[in-house]
This record gives C-alpha cells, sequence and structure tokens, in this order.
C-alpha cells in the first residue's frame, strides 16, 4: 500500500472511529436517561395506587414498566460495550498497524477497563441495576399479593409479570460484563 493509500485508509478509520464514538455517546446519554425514567414511572404508578384510599391493583403496572424500561436499558448497555470492543478489537489493530512503533493508537479503550477496581464498580452497577429493574417490581407484585383484590385474571397478570422480570433479571446478570479485560 503506497504512502497516499495508507493516508486515506488512516483518515477513513479515524472518521469511522469518531461515528461510532458519537453514537456511543449518544446512547450513555439515553441509557442513563432510561433510569431516570424508570424512577419517574415508579413514582407516578405508586402515587396513582395510593390516592383515593389506595388501589393496590394500579401496582401491577409496575412490573411491565420496569421490564419495559430495563429492556432498553439493558439493550444500549450491551451496545455501548459492543462499540467499545470493536474499537478495541478491530478499529484500533488496524490503525495501529498504518503507524509504525505504534502499539495501541486508542489507548483510553484499553486503559480504562485496567482499572484494579473495575469488577468491584461492575458489580455495584449490576447491584443498582437488579435493585431498579427487578427488586422494585417484586416488590411492588408482592405488595398486589398481600394488599390488592385476589380476583383470578390479575393474579394470572401478576404471574406472568413476574415470569418476565425473571426472564429481565436472568438478562442483565449475563450481560454485567464482570469478567476481566
Amino acid at each position: 500500500m503506497s504512502r497516499d493509500e495508507e493516508a486515506v485508509v488512516s483518515r477513513l478509520l479515524i472518521v469511522e472511529y469518531e461515528q461510532v464514538k458519537e453514537e456511543q455517546r449518544a446512547r450513555i446519554g439515553f441509557r442513563d436517561n432510561l433510569l431516570y425514567a424508570t424512577l419517574a414511572s415508579m413514582a407516578a404508578i405508586i402515587t396513582f395506587s395510593l390516592q383515593g384510599g389506595g388501589r393496590p391493583e394500579l401496582l401491577l403496572l409496575l412490573p411491565p414498566a420496569s421490564v419495559l424500561l430495563g429492556w432498553t436499558y439493558l439493550v444500549n448497555d450491551e451496545k455501548i460495550s459492543a462499540i467499545g470492543r470493536y474499537i478495541r478489537q478491530d478499529l484500533d489493530p488496524r490503525l495501529s498497524a498504518l503507524v509504525p512503533d505504534r502499539p495501541r493508537v486508542f489507548g483510553w479503550e484499553t486503559a480504562h477497563r485496567d482499572d484494579h477496581r473495575r469488577i468491584s464498580r461492575k458489580r455495584l452497577q449490576l447491584a443498582a441495576d437488579l435493585l431498579l429493574f427487578a427488586v422494585a417490581p417484586v416488590a411492588a407484585l408482592i405488595v398486589y399479593w398481600t394488599c390488592g383484590p385476589a380476583k383470578a385474571p390479575l393474579v394470572a397478570v401478576s404471574v406472568a409479570e413476574t415470569l418476565l422480570i425473571a426472564v429481565l433479571t436472568m438478562q442483565i446478570v449475563v450481560y454485567a460484563d464482570l469478567h476481566r479485560p
């Protein structure tokens, strides 16, 4: 490959890097806002269920809201991680090959993952995710089961919601990325 071709390829790889980093930044902002949206929806559902003498059956709205927002959070979080992997495992090596005597071009993409406290932070994040997207909706179901009207259709709905929460919980744990880089 000629120097001019190498320069063009290098520029294209840098443009691609800038684009995927922009997508990653946008996804991070969206993902983080999903936490606030989840908390707001939970607060609204709990408020409505407590108004007018209390309607515990309205708490059955909390699990689907949590699962929907939790799944969206999880998908965005996975795409954020996938972008980082793509940069580390694909873009960086291709660009580094074009730059003599340079083992890594995008060092930060690896350096921030080498922190010895990364695993403890990931575990705490997993706990926070499970608290928000699994424990809170299960707590709402428990309140409904203990205080709500025991109508068969609503109990069936609550059981189905429990299964949805279990599936989301398993996926959150699977994608927690608790291994070393």
